[in-house]
């Protein structure tokens, strides 16, 4: 008798689903969300170091490998790998996070006066308020201040710096303006370096723009050449609208160092094509080899004569998180703007505001940054000898990948000139290439697996770059 009443109550139960009610279904699926997002890859944290991140938990639940940890190489995060901070950059950090350090004698004075001039240009004399949008603005005298001393003079002007929440924030915001929304050949194209850093591929998916990739040469050292820039612009413009031109220098992942005569071919390129240009210049602090030198494109434009100097539109990104600091986790950065149209730049700085403010701590690093211990001030030794063990530190390091790389039968890396990362060429035997093809993975991708799985070691193969092809990193 039960049994007959439950399945009366089951058949009841259809009935009324079938009639009036229905199954609710989620309102967001990878079939009804933003397929631009969906379209995203960012090998740098891809699936190799998820299963890196796997590999640190079953270490820690006492299964056996035949190593004792994971070495992850596959981000530049200086700290994480084992570098102190600098002592000068973290007393400010410190004292603008807490005021009642400035009673402490374990303080310098310069530090405090650093300190105590932020302070002041915040919000109720605190790092816990909001700042303007495009940062406070004594932190962006100091970077205009910076700029104008790294370019032999040339002129900056505050008004056309904004603060960031690390680089990658300002770059992502830079390629935002440039995109129209436009599909076909209307879409807007974005000239990239291959290899490139990541982020450039992710974002340019999110904002539905169209990638234009430009070949480096890796026989000159991974340098840029305009006859390869002209064949990938003359190759697009049918299809798309190619708009912008990203140039990573010191290069991110191949450690490149432009010369001053490429940079100018770039910027007269630039002109031919009326071509914005983002300039990432994160590394310019991280410079090893001998006769490499860094120039800043703004510097290199304005040498060029007015044609360049007041036409060209130009962004160039800094940031916290390379050169000696290291300070990833701080996320301060900086844009500068040359040449942009007024309007255009109000807008931007309208969308700005949308964000509310960029990290303020992060602001004041990037403060101490551009407006380090000065001679004879107390902490200027001292934090010159940190400064300078930490990059005599690095292109030791640089010089030790190379021929390190070098020496493996089956590799060979360029020389690293710069920024904090090698990008060696595998020769794979065909039989691995084989196996990795009919497996569905890239054989490099197939090749670092193989390494993180044997030996503990995380890297990022070069297809999450971007590459010739048939060519593996």
């Amino acid at each position: 008798m039960l049994a007959a009443r439950n399945r009366a109550a089951i058949l009841i139960s259809k009935s009324l689903m079938g009639t009036s009610m229905s199954v609710r279904t989620k309102v967001l699926s990878l079939d009804t969300m933003n397929p631009n997002v969906k379209n995203i890859e960012y090998a740098v944290r891809g699936p190799i170091v998820a299963r890196a991140a796997e590999i640190e938990k079953e270490l820690k639940s006492g299964q056996k490998k035949p190593f004792n940890e994971v070495i992850k190489c596959n981000i530049g995060d200086c700290h994480a790998m084992g570098q102190p901070p600098l002592t000068f950059l973290r007393q400010v950090t410190a004292l603008l996070a807490d005021s009642s350090l400035f009673k402490s004698n374990l303080y310098p004075d310069d530090a405090k006066q650093r300190a105590a001039r932020i302070l002041d240009d915040c919000g109720g004399q605190s790092v816990g308020a909001y700042s303007h949008a495009c940062g406070v603005s004594v932190i962006r005298e100091d970077c205009a201040k910076y700029i104008e001393s790294r370019d032999g003079g040339v002129p900056a002007n505050s008004d056309d710096i904004f603060l960031s929440t690390g680089a990658s924030e300002a770059v992502k915001s830079i390629l935002e303006l440039l995109s129209t929304g436009k599909e076909g050949r209307d879409q807007v194209g974005i000239m990239i370096p291959i290899p490139q850093y990541p982020l450039y591929t992710a974002t340019i998916s999110q904002y539905n723009l169209r990638a234009v990739p430009y070949y480096l040469n890796e026989a000159d050292n991974w340098s840029l050449s305009i006859k390869e820039l002209r064949r990938a612009y003359e190759e697009a413009a049918p299809s798309c609208r190619p708009r912008g031109l990203v140039v990573i220098n010191p290069g991110n992942p191949t450690g490149q160092v432009l010369r001053r005569e490429i940079i100018e071919e770039v910027l007269q390129f630039a002109k031919e094509k009326s071509l914005f240009v983002l300039a990432d210049e994160v590394y310019q602090h991280n410079v090893y080899a001998e006769g490499a030198k860094f120039f800043s494109f703004k510097q290199v434009i304005n040498s060029m004569g007015p044609k360049y100097g007041k036409e060209i539109e130009l962004a160039s990104f800094m940031s916290a998180s390379k050169g000696y600091m290291g300070e990833c986790g701080f996320r301060g950065g900086y844009c500068e703007l040359a040449n942009i149209d007024k309007d255009v730049q109000a807008m931007l700085y309208k969308q700005l505001s949308a964000r509310l403010c960029p990290s303020v701590i992060g602001q004041g690093l990037m403060s101490v940054i551009a407006n380090p211990p000065k001679p004879g001030e107390p902490s200027y030794e001292s934090h010159e000898r940190e400064k300078a063990k930490v990059l005599g530190d690095l292109a030791i390091k640089a010089r030790m990948a190379t021929e390190t790389f070098n020496r493996i039968p089956g590799m060979q890396c360029n020389p690293v000139q710069g920024a904090m990362y090698a990008f060696p060429s595998l020769q794979l035997p065909e039989k691995l290439v084989d196996e990795a093809k009919a497996k569905g993975m890239e054989p490099d991708a197939f090749y670092c697996t193989a390494l993180l799985e044997e030996k503990g070691i995380c890297v990022v193969p070069g297809s999450g770059f971007g590459q010739r092809p048939g060519t593996y990193h």
